[in-house]
């Protein structure tokens, strides 16, 4: 499981005219899903977000999590992450979920984010969504499960 989280002012996303999911202060989660995760990956993953330092404390440091810094999370599903162009230039997505075994992680990893005591707005699965940000900082960080970067 792959995510990219950008520390942001606000952020929203939506579907046509109708907006699915915003926050203000907090983290975008762009969570992308393989064929081999399982729920261990999304629980990995939801606790190493939640605990993150990358909130500024009074000193201008980043040394507090989401939770410290009284933030929300805004999880939008993206099986691109999982595009491979090692091979040419048009993206290979083998190494991405099919739609039910993703639904079933993100939705999993949603509600591990809420068990962890964050507010967490969404997108809409398997949809065309549009994502609008204030990136703060900036302030941007890749994870992976497997540790692979």
């Amino acid at each position: 499981m792959r995510a990219v989280v950008q520390r942001v002012s606000r952020a929203q996303v939506s579907v046509g005219n109708e907006i699915t999911g915003q926050i203000g202060l907090g983290l975008l989660v762009l969570l992308g899903v393989a064929r081999d995760d399982t729920e261990s990956d999304a629980i990995y993953l939801a606790e190493k977000i939640a605990g993150l330092r990358i909130f500024e404390d009074d000193q201008g440091k980043m040394n507090r999590s989401p939770l410290e810094a009284g933030a929300s999370i805004l999880a939008v599903s993206q099986f691109t992450l999982y595009g491979d162009v090692r091979r040419g230039k048009r993206p290979s997505f083998d190494a991405a979920a099919p739609p039910g075994h993703a639904r079933q992680l993100y939705e999993f990893f949603v509600n591990q984010i809420r068990a962890l005591g964050l507010p967490c707005e969404t997108g809409r699965f398997q949809s065309t969504m549009k994502v609008e940000l204030v990136n703060d900082g900036p302030v941007t960080i890749l994870l992976d499960s497997r540790k692979a970067f």
